[in-house]
């Protein structure tokens, strides 16, 4: 049972990572909305195997929230935003794809390396979820700044949050109440970035973040 239990937890944390990899692929808004509530379903079902494996219902929640916050509410209201602010279009990037999944990666051998090394003390099971964690937050990090477009910054710094919650969950004894406090605050953060992305809209008559440059007399 142990044996499955790691092989199961680590497909699931695998899996993870790679759907950060097809979001560094994306580069029509639609589609990459479509990839990140896969992000938070992949999310859902490691949080509730660990939930499972380390017998803790709190973990439960955990990922009901993540299901129904970030797989569906958030996902539908962002796609509202965009169609809303008419920019359901091409995904303006700082650098090739190419280069990015490349960048990418490097990353996520680097998290491996860096994280294996430091929990060497750590069990196999919580070792692994933290060195894939790593992955995720530090992909998420690599979207945000390889994408002009605001509301794609938004959606990498939702996904960067996922790594989080994976190694929180990964990490036993966190309480729910901390849990809970981390969603409603991701859920307050995004209602003021969509205030601020009709902000933007409304000044700049586009939310390439690139205009704030242009607008302060600084220019890429």
């Amino acid at each position: 049972m142990h044996g499955l239990a790691f092989d199961i937890s680590h497909s699931l944390a695998g899996g993870l990572v790679l759907v950060s990899f097809m979001m560094l692929y994306q580069d029509r808004l639609t589609s990459l909305l479509n990839v990140f509530a896969l992000h938070a379903i992949m999310l859902s079902l490691a949080v509730g195997w660990q939930a499972l494996i380390q017998d803790a219902p709190h973990l439960y929640v955990t990922a009901l929230i993540a299901l129904l916050f970030k797989a569906i509410i958030i996902p539908v209201a962002l796609r509202r935003i965009v169609y809303k602010l008419g920019i359901h279009r091409d995904i303006e990037t700082v650098v090739g794809i190419g280069p990015t999944m490349l960048a990418g990666m490097g990353l996520v051998a680097l998290s491996l390396a860096l994280m294996l090394r430091v929990t060497a003390d750590a069990d196999a099971l919580a070792r692994e979820d933290l060195a894939f964690a790593l992955s995720v937050v530090l992909l998420g990090l690599l979207f945000m700044v390889t994408r002009r477009n605001a509301v794609s910054q938004v959606i990498g710094f939702m996904s960067l949050e996922n790594g989080l919650i994976l190694a929180a969950a990964g990490a036993k004894g966190m309480p729910l109440v901390v849990e809970i406090s981390v969603a409603f605050s991701v859920l307050i953060a995004f209602i003021v970035i969509g205030i601020v992305l009709f902000r933007i809209r409304e000044r700049f008559d586009s939310v390439d973040v690139s205009q704030l440059d242009v607008s302060r007399g600084e220019q890429r």
